[in-house]
């Protein structure tokens, strides 16, 4: 059995442990309320001492994701996983809030970018206007569970940021301009693991994974109005995306 408490890489051998451990626990390999193995069993595992497993499975216990129960061994905690459902006129205050507690939003930067990024351009076919960006972070209950950036054709929204209110609602803020309605087109869903700037963003372990959806929405006659590049914490929201029906 190796003694190293290193990896070739020079990262700590118990994070890469505890990271393929959270890797399991969120991706539903090891369901919550289910035992982990033993200490022996898992530094047979990983070929480790039982040391460096027990520093792993104290890191998942800081995150609340694994607890200890004496004569018994560790488990899986229990946790709510909260279900976001995007369809035609997906919001996300209202998916959310309802069932999983107060939701809200937390505005951390506006800017209206000149040059923005040609995915942006392209999407919202701003033929080279300004566009507005906005960066969110929503919580539930006062647990961050997304990491957001809205864009916006900023001739089309003026004075959007200013109406941003305490409860964070883009659709609010929409309607204050004199937007009452608009429609998500276009969805997609990728996974990746979390920056640093968004693993503290969203109060996330180093090397957490995000479900990351780019939607584009528009206004009822097709006309580009928003899109969102919106990263969520895996282990706390499910996605559940719904057929969409036509716009009438």
């Amino acid at each position: 059995m190796t003694t190293q408490s290193r990896s070739p890489s020079g990262y700590s051998a118990w994070r890469l442990i505890a990271d393929a451990l959270r890797g399991d626990i969120v991706g539903g390999v090891v369901a919550p309320g289910s035992k982990l193995p033993s200490e022996s069993e898992l530094a047979a595992r990983f070929d480790v001492h039982r040391h460096t497993v027990r520093q792993a499975v104290a890191s998942l216990a800081a995150d609340h994701l694994v607890v200890a129960r004496r004569g018994s061994g560790t488990f899986v905690a229990e946790h709510t996983v909260l279900v976001h459902r995007i369809g035609l006129r997906t919001r996300l205050t209202d998916s959310l809030g309802p069932r999983g507690g107060a939701a809200s939003g937390r505005l951390l930067e506006s800017a209206v970018e000149a040059d923005p990024p040609r995915e942006v351009a392209e999407r919202l076919q701003l033929a080279g206007r300004a566009a507005l960006r906005l960066e969110i972070v929503r919580s539930v209950d006062g647990l961050p569970i997304a990491r957001g950036t809205a864009w916006l054709d900023d001739e089309r929204v003026p004075g959007l940021a200013d109406h941003f209110g305490r409860d964070g609602s883009i659709t609010a803020a929409l309607r204050a301009t004199g937007i009452d309605d608009y429609v998500r087109v276009s969805t997609t869903v990728s996974g990746r693991t979390a920056t640093t700037n968004e693993a503290e963003d969203l109060a996330l372990p180093t090397g957490s994974m995000l479900l990351v959806v780019k939607a584009l929405n528009t206004l009822p006659d097709g006309t580009p109005l928003l899109y969102n590049v919106t990263r969520f914490a895996a282990d706390r929201v499910e996605l559940d995306v719904e057929h969409a029906a036509s716009v009438s």
